[in-house]
């Protein structure tokens, strides 16, 4: 499979940036422990071998040939579950932009471009031979960079396009349309993710987000598989974690930082969602650069 090739060949790092911008391949001969994270939205097609991602109380698992999509932030954890020095996980992803899909929702059919009431903010979908081929003609451009400047955007554009036409079509469109329910929810997660250690009040959230207080804390969990304080535990500890990575030192002053008023409850939520104290965590941290 040449899309297997090139990934193998571009992926000198784990994972690369590719001259394109906003395009990443990722390759690994090892299965890998499950590992936090927060994503923006993004397009990954796995090449070869499969991962596993859970959000919240779901879990999506996923192999060569299939495709995830994320629509909004989204903290999560993931894991690649099949892979070796024979036979690698290889997958590339692709960033999602707003403004690419809402200037293609003008071109799609009206009766088309409808606001569904609620979608999940995570998918998992087989990759259509269209699909593949757009992907595929990425992947050729870093050999021909004198086509960059001009072809990228044209397959940028033609991947959304194809996603936008494809099984995850609804949750795609709502992320290019202003007033669809995704949009309100993400309104509500920007704010989150911008005052995470700040007191969280679903009165202000559902009135961000346009809603009535039982409608948003319905379709927060609709999208993002959490609540609203949930999210923002998540979030808090993960940026807890880049800091005791970054400044490590008294942990206690980190915990208080990113919202905490109680040591021991940091140090336990922190254990529960990592496996480790705080404490000794940062010490793996800085000896593995995990992060």
């Amino acid at each position: 499979m040449e899309i297997c090739a090139l990934i193998r060949r571009q992926a000198h790092d784990w994972p690369a940036q590719l001259a394109v911008d906003g395009v990443r391949v990722y390759a690994s001969q090892d299965a890998t422990p499950p590992a936090q994270h927060i994503s923006e939205p993004m397009f990954a097609l796995v090449a070869q071998g499969a991962k596993q991602t859970i959000l919240g109380e779901r879990t999506y698992e996923y192999g060569a040939g299939q495709y995830l999509v994320v629509s909004v932030d989204l903290p999560m954890c993931g894991c690649i579950t099949e892979a070796s020095a024979e036979a690698p996980f290889l997958a590339v992803g692709l960033t999602l932009k707003p403004a690419i899909i809402a200037s293609l929702l003008l071109d799609m059919p009206h009766s088309t471009v409808t606001a569904a009431t609620s979608v999940s903010g995570m998918h998992v979908s087989n990759a259509r031979p269209e699909l593949l081929d757009a992907v595929l003609r990425l992947l050729r451009l870093p050999d021909q960079p004198g086509d960059i400047a001009v072809l990228a955007p044209m397959l940028e554009r033609e991947i959304h396009w194809r996603l936008l036409s494809g099984e995850q079509g609804v949750a795609i469109r709502q992320i290019g349309m202003a007033d669809s329910r995704l949009s309100h929810i993400g309104r509500a997660i920007r704010w989150i993710r911008e005052h995470y250690a700040e007191l969280l009040r679903s009165e202000d959230l559902a009135r961000l987000a346009a809603m009535s207080v039982s409608s948003f804390h319905r379709h927060f969990r609709a999208v993002t598989a959490m609540s609203p304080l949930q999210y923002q535990k998540q979030i808090r500890l993960q940026q807890a974690r880049v800091r005791l990575m970054q400044e490590p030192g008294d942990v206690a002053a980190i915990g208080y930082s990113v919202g905490y008023d109680s040591p021991s409850q940091f140090s336990r939520e922190y254990s529960r969602l990592f496996g480790a104290p705080p404490g000794r965590d940062s010490i793996l941290l800085r000896t593995t650069g995990i992060l």
